[in-house]
């Protein structure tokens, strides 16, 4: 099958249902601007259903085609149409800004937002060096406005309960993951190293985020390999295959591989996998087998009482608008971003990099 990142996430946005919880009521109307519509931004508009209080004013996208189709969603419908996102923050009364660009321009589009004191909640990764990225978290602490980002998997059931039982392992000294991807026919901007950044930046980030937050271990330095070897044409500059090694702040271990080799043939479009070794037992999570946990003294066992999942961007507005404690706070987005990019910089450099 034959399709691109823009087509997929274009589809979920309309016809994804994820499960709704109560309303989340804002304090007040809540201005939205989508400045482009690439990546996860169906994590977004498939959850305005549940925020009655937001209003999507206007979408920035070059293709109008796109953006009509966007518009048969009835909270969309009304939006204006903007083929330069600089226009629609110069002319527009907004609050907030989704920022789901190409990841080269992404930290520039992010920028200008907060020069104009408007809150956030952005694609992954906020950067792609670490000087934008230092850019960012600057003018952030100065402005007052709030910043996310959007990293679903961390309040995806499985991981939460992942997080949950770590702490029957006793010292997390080994992790390891994975993330293999369907190649598909990927949007031009993926296609090309200037704007797509590299596989690292643009999915490692995920777990890169998951191996910190479910072990509670820091990494301190990483060594990379990337490659693109005998690649489907659809995919153009994209590297189809990484490895990552890191320095745990204990000492331990923990490795990232990832590829886009996963057959069109498979039942879905990604395979996952995230293992934690401790110094009293093994926990990990595959879709094939669960969440599972063995630790010294008793039986290999599946965890079925998993918590809930979550939504990130509902996570955010909570945070933002009612003041409530965020499950994804900016000091973890930074950090994130910051040890992907020397992850990537090893790869480029072919050294070990210090985070």
């Amino acid at each position: 099958m034959q399709y691109s990142r823009r087509q997929m996430m274009a589809a979920s946005s309309l016809a994804f249902s994820p499960p709704l919880r109560a309303e989340v009521r804002l304090p007040r109307k809540v201005r939205l601007g989508l400045l482009d519509l690439e990546g996860h931004v169906g994590e977004v508009i498939s959850r305005l259903p549940q925020v009655p209080d937001i209003e999507v004013v206007a979408i920035a996208h070059p293709d109008a085609g796109v953006v009509n189709r966007q518009m048969r969603n009835p909270r969309l419908a009304r939006a204006k149409h903007y083929t330069d996102w600089r226009r629609m923050l110069d002319q527009e009364k907004l609050d907030l800004v989704s920022v789901c660009n190409a990841n080269g321009p992404r930290a520039g589009a992010i920028l200008a937002c907060l020069d104009h004191k408007l809150d956030i909640i952005a694609e992954k990764p906020l950067a792609l060096t670490r000087s934008d990225l230092d850019n960012i978290r600057g003018k952030l602490e100065a402005g007052g406005t709030k910043l996310g980002t959007l990293l679903p998997m961390r309040f995806d059931s499985s991981y939460l309960g992942l997080k949950k039982v770590a702490g029957e392992l006793g010292e997390v000294i080994n992790i390891s993951s994975q993330k293999s991807y369907k190649a598909g026919v990927r949007p031009e901007w993926m296609r090309r190293y200037s704007t797509y950044g590299g596989t690292i930046p643009w999915i490692g980030i995920h777990m890169i985020d998951l191996m910190r937050f479910t072990s509670r271990r820091e990494m301190l330095e990483a060594f990379s390999y990337k490659a693109h070897i005998s690649a489907p044409e659809g995919i153009g500059d994209m590297e189809n295959t990484t490895g990552t090694i890191f320095q745990l702040d204990n000492g331990g271990v923990a490795t990232l591989h990832m590829d886009y080799c996963r057959p069109e043939s498979a039942s879905t479009h990604g395979d996952d996998r995230l293992r934690l070794a401790g110094t009293k037992g093994v926990a990990e999570y595959m879709a094939a087998t669960g969440v599972t946990l063995i630790v010294e003294g008793r039986k290999a066992e599946v965890i079925r009482d998993l918590p809930p999942s979550g939504s990130v961007f509902l996570d955010f507005l909570e945070y933002a608008y009612n003041g409530k404690p965020t499950a994804l706070p900016f000091e973890d987005i930074y950090r994130a971003n910051l040890i992907t990019i020397a992850a990537e910089e090893a790869a480029v450099q072919k050294r070990a990099v210090k985070v």
